[in-house]
């Protein structure tokens, strides 16, 4: 999971998503990174708790703003 992790933040860091943007659904970012759907949920909550994430109810999962690495 660390390489999925990595994976997103570097899309992150590369702009592919960047602050403040929506990401994909995760059957989406499943099939994008060839990964179950499971398994991209674990990433999100760990980068969520990171605080790299956050999640609107009712509207997605978003980068965060003001994100400092």
């Amino acid at each position: 999971m660390d390489e999925l992790i990595n994976g997103l933040l570097k899309r992150i860091d590369d702009g592919t998503y960047p602050p403040g943007s929506q990401l994909p659904p995760g059957r989406a970012l499943a099939d994008d990174f060839g990964v179950s759907h499971s398994t991209i949920s674990r990433a999100i909550a760990t980068l969520r708790q990171q605080g790299v994430l956050v999640g609107r109810p009712g509207r997605g999962v978003y980068v965060t703003e003001d994100r400092r690495r």
